[in-house]
């Protein structure tokens, strides 16, 4: 009898060590990087424990995963990622997850890469388009089994679909100039043209002859402004736009946030309308 209780014991001990509970009745969430964690935390509410996987000011493309990481993604209720080779240790990873594993882009209307980037097979900044990222936020209430906080973020989100659609409606430039092709889908959904320095992978460094070819497609669209990004060198783009005459910016793909902005308060919604203020300056959009 003895040997019995200590054996059901061991079982149940070893089974909460091997679960995904967070401890304190709470459904733990592995969100690979910021957007997903944002979202899942609005989604979620108190009845979750979200973690994001990417630290706090890194790029997430190439995010390396140590140890302890990968044993808090395998043992997690829900990991929610971002497949077709947009962090590839993540995606490795999910597939030994024992709870529900969620590649956010499935079922999406993915825009195909046209470059040669090694392991990217689509583009996957969806969370760029407020409308295709409230799918996403749909679909992760019913994960979470929360559709009426996801309704509340879906309501936010159409909520800036609409002051892109009235703020970019009206302007005298539709050619966004970026330093990597990271807002394709934003681009598509407001009627504006993408035209990067470097394709869907950051830190892919273009060669002169891509420059020359860059800085004469500009200068004869009449673009004034070449955006780079928080979390990458500028020197791109300053480059460019010194070719140019032209001024940078920062347009922010919402990969993760700053320590200044997370300090200030910023979220996904906070950065979007950003975004669009520095879009409408740069696009001359009355």
């Amino acid at each position: 009898m003895i040997s019995r209780i200590v054996l059901i014991s061991l079982g149940a001990a070893f089974a909460a060590g091997c679960g995904g509970s967070s401890g304190d009745g709470r459904t733990s969430v592995v969100a690979a990087f910021y957007p997903l964690a944002y979202a899942a935390e609005r989604v979620g509410g108190p009845d979750v424990r979200v973690e994001n996987l990417t630290p706090q000011g890194s790029e997430p493309h190439d995010l390396e995963l140590a140890p302890r990481t990968v044993g808090k993604l395998e043992t997690a209720d829900v990991v929610l990622y971002v497949g077709h080779g947009f962090q590839p240790a993540v995606a490795s990873a999910a597939g030994d997850a024992r709870g529900r594993v969620v590649d956010v882009l499935e079922g999406l209307p993915l825009q195909r890469s046209s470059g040669s980037e090694e392991g990217l097979s689509a583009d996957p900044h969806v969370w760029l388009d407020p409308v295709l990222f409230a799918r996403i936020a749909e679909r992760i209430g019913r994960v979470l089994h929360a559709p009426a906080r996801a309704d509340a973020l879906i309501t936010d989100l159409r909520g800036l679909d609409r002051a892109y659609r009235a703020g970019l409606a009206d302007c005298a430039r539709t050619e966004l100039v970026t330093s990597h092709a990271a807002f394709g889908y934003l681009a598509g959904r407001y009627g504006l043209t993408q035209v990067s320095i470097t394709g869907l992978e950051p830190e892919a460094e273009p060669t002169a002859r891509q420059l020359a070819d860059v800085v004469r497609i500009l200068r004869r669209k009449g673009a004034t402004t070449v955006f780079f990004e928080t979390l990458l060198s500028p020197r791109l783009a300053e480059t460019v736009a010194r070719e140019m005459g032209a001024r940078t910016a920062v347009l922010d793909p919402i990969e993760g946030l700053t320590p200044s902005e997370e300090a200030g308060g910023a979220d996904y919604l906070s950065l979007m309308r950003r975004n669009l203020t520095a879009l409408r300056r740069a696009l001359a959009c009355r």
